[in-house]
């Protein structure tokens, strides 16, 4: 298992550290955490040759769902289970083999149990890859390592 790197002054909440610790879909696609506090998380990943599509670029999928686990763990950092209900992305350039991409997320609105939050993702050279917009809605269930939020 990829342990979180958390780099001072950077933080890791104790809720998405749980959720982390068996989240086997990031771990599995080579996806770490970085921070992840209330409302902002940054996650990262290597693109392998293996997440590369017929054009020899990073899938958009995994690119995706790496803006995607960033705005997880931001939303989910306070304990109060929050799920996405939309989200969308824009691809600004392509990610190749061997990029290190980072996705970090800010929540802009919190308002409620509704939240809007824009995931930026970036290669080592901090070139802008894709922009990526989503809401969540809080369930207001404790966030628990393994136990699905309802």
């Amino acid at each position: 298992m990829s342990q979180p790197s958390a780099s001072p002054p950077f933080t890791i909440a104790q809720p998405a550290l749980a959720m982390y610790e068996v989240d086997r879909a990031s771990q599995g696609l080579g996806i770490t955490l970085e921070r992840a506090e209330p409302g902002i998380a940054v996650t990262a990943m290597k693109v392998d040759p293996n997440q590369c599509n017929g054009l020899g670029v990073c899938h958009g999928g995994l690119i995706f769902t790496l803006a995607d686990t960033a705005m997880a763990f931001a939303t989910n950092a306070d304990g109060s289970g929050s799920f996405a209900t939309n989200a969308e992305i824009d691809f600004i350039n392509p990610a190749r083999p061997g990029d290190e991409l980072r996705a970090t997320c800010n929540r802009l609105v919190h308002r409620g149990k509704a939240s809007v939050n824009d995931v930026v993702v970036t290669n080592q050279d901090n070139v802008v890859i894709a922009v990526f917009r989503g809401r969540t809605l809080s369930t207001g269930a404790p966030v628990t390592a393994g136990n699905p939020v309802s």
